[in-house]
């Protein structure tokens, strides 16, 4: 009876809307519970690799997936080969766990490494999002797998996502047997203050407002505070991602510039209300 009411609702593309927008609505709402469901796929998938056996699925070989690991989490990326393959942009993740490039942007050598000794917490934080995007690309493929069986035919082939999970990296972040080490559990507690001091800063920055700012390639940038003046000011280093996200400007009435830690913008008037940047 059931299948019998499925294909009809199939017959009516209007209904098949509703029913995929309602499915998909609950799937990405803020309740959904993906950090669980997350778990769960990793408990069901064991499969293990080393780090030898991992190097073997770097896209060089055809005949064989392209597997990429993230804090020991391996994904197959094989769909993705035009960017995962050798000349693509993201090669060099391809093959081996390289979660510090991932905020470095150091391609090359040392670069390529799942060490993050080092890195702030903040970084930290942005490597685990990271990790959870190609879950979530995986948690999306499941979805529109499911979606594909409720409405037949009608939902085409080329929506699947690209990313797989099949299995953990034994190393650094998962043991033998496939279980968390607490190398992977200092990152992800780390990840966590990360996202402690970000709202922390963001409430201070709330604060102080922030100026306007636009850049054209003609023209190039130019910031300004319609109430107050333009000013740079230092980030905590906790909070700094990287050097050129180490400063943000501010704006500043008169009776605050004589605040310590306030720059005025190289050739910008002392009182102007606009710099050039």
């Amino acid at each position: 009876m059931a299948t019998v009411i499925i294909k009809r609702l199939a017959k009516s593309p209007f209904v098949l809307i509703t029913v995929l927008v309602t499915l998909a609505a609950f799937s990405f709402t803020p309740r959904f519970p993906f950090k669980s469901f997350r778990n769960s796929l990793q408990q069901q998938v064991q499969r293990l690799f080393t780090v030898e056996e991992l190097a073997l699925y770097n896209g060089t070989d055809d005949t064989l997936p392209i597997l990429l690991g993230i804090l020991g989490s391996v994904f197959d990326v094989t769909k993705g080969k035009s960017h995962y393959a050798v000349g693509g942009g993201y090669h060099h993740f391809s093959g081996r766990d390289a979660s510090r490039a991932f905020v470095s942007g150091n391609f090359t050598g040392d670069g390529l490494t799942d060490s993050l000794r080092g890195l702030s917490s903040t970084e930290v934080k942005s490597i685990v999002e990271w990790r959870e995007f190609y879950f979530r690309s995986y948690t999306n493929q499941i979805f529109t797998e499911q979606v594909q069986l409720l409405i037949l035919t009608w939902w085409s082939q080329s929506q699947i996502l690209n990313v797989r999970f099949v299995g953990k990296l034994v190393g650094r972040y998962y043991d033998s047997e496939g279980n968390p080490t607490k190398s992977l559990k200092g990152v992800e507690a780390k990840a966590a203050r990360g996202t402690q001091l970000l709202e922390k800063q963001k409430k201070e920055e709330a604060k102080q407002p922030s100026c306007n700012s636009r850049w054209s390639q003609g023209e190039g940038g130019e910031v300004w505070c319609d109430d107050g003046f333009p000013r740079l000011v230092q980030r905590p280093l906790e909070i700094a991602l990287t050097g050129k996200m180490s400063k943000r400007c501010a704006c500043f009435k008169e009776d605050q510039l004589s605040e310590t830690g306030l720059e005025v913008y190289e050739g910008c008037d002392y009182l102007s209300k606009t710099c050039r940047v």
